[in-house]
């Protein structure tokens, strides 16, 4: 029972971030409805992005965005796709996922990041050295 549950819901899950991805690919294909185009690329936004509308630490509302707001934003955004256009993005998020995460592209995110955090320490470093206690 315990198994077949988590099974059903790995398989949601998994169903969830493949239609996040075609809810993706939806919002730049030019034959998307402009509305679909709208909701597609906010709903994508705000899967992807770190800030909820509620936030996490408030009790029980916290996750509240996160499992029901989040996937009937994209029920509503799939269904605002013609079908046959969505069968098609699902088939290139399918595809998507198959392939192997590029080693460039992490080195590429890395020295970013290590780009920044040199220049945010370059740049606080003067501030920290001249600082003279108080007296």
């Amino acid at each position: 029972m315990l198994g077949r549950s988590f099974t059903r819901a790995r398989d949601w899950a998994r169903g969830v971030r493949r239609d996040v991805r075609a809810l993706w690919i939806a919002a730049r294909d030019c034959r998307t409805p402009w509305y679909a185009k709208l909701l597609a690329a906010a709903i994508v936004a705000y899967a992807l992005s770190p800030i909820d509308l509620i936030p996490d630490f408030v009790p029980v509302l916290g996750y509240l965005d996160d499992l029901i707001l989040l996937p009937l934003g994209i029920l509503l955004a799939v269904r605002l796709v013609p079908k046959p256009l969505m069968q098609e993005y699902r088939a290139a998020a399918a595809r998507l996922e198959d392939r192997r995460a590029s080693k460039a592209g992490l080195a590429v995110i890395v020295a970013i990041w290590l780009c920044a955090a040199g220049l945010a320490l370059w740049w606080l470093t003067p501030s920290l050295i001249n600082a003279r206690p108080p007296r």
